[in-house]
């Protein structure tokens, strides 16, 4: 019988801070803030012969470069059906309702994402994850964004049997 094993990481290095709002609905959104986000990993694995299932270390290396590539940057939701975000020299231009707002484009980032959330986060930076445990004997991940104490959204993933 495979004998497995679940992994907590949660460290106080794994956070990034960034910018965002959140899109309510075609003419509704919160003004521009930011958020100190921590990001904590749950990963199942196999347990080994050696008494170990997965190095700890090679995790929090990967969730510590996550982290990093969002830090300090506005994160923008790319994906959004209310919103039209086009380049415009040094800037992005984003349109919604109307209204034009301007973003330096090396504070920016455009993410993969429909809205800028916790639940939209944690599915993105699970799926870098993925990738870089490509090969990684995994069974299950869960990733878990927060923007503050008591208040997170989860992405979770099974390995196909």
């Amino acid at each position: 019988m495979e004998r497995l094993t679940t992994l907590y990481i949660d460290k106080e290095a794994h956070k990034f801070s960034a910018a965002h709002y959140t899109i309510f609905s075609a003419t509704e959104r919160e003004r521009l803030h930011g958020h100190n986000y921590s990001v904590s990993v749950r990963i199942v694995a196999p347990m080994g012969n050696n008494g170990f299932s997965a190095d700890y270390n090679v995790y929090k290396r990967r969730i510590e470069q996550l982290c990093e590539q969002w830090d300090e940057y506005v994160l923008l939701a790319n994906l959004s059906p209310y919103q039209r975000i086009c380049e415009d020299g040094p800037y992005y231009r984003v349109s919604f309702t109307g209204e034009d707002m301007l973003f330096l484009k090396s504070d920016t980032l455009l993410l993969p994402i429909a809205n800028a959330t916790v639940e939209e986060f944690s599915h993105c930076l699970l799926m870098q994850l993925l990738e870089l445990s490509a090969g990684d004997d995994l069974r299950e991940i869960e990733l878990c964004v927060a923007s503050g104490p008591g208040q997170k959204g989860c992405a979770s993933w099974t390995a196909e049997p």
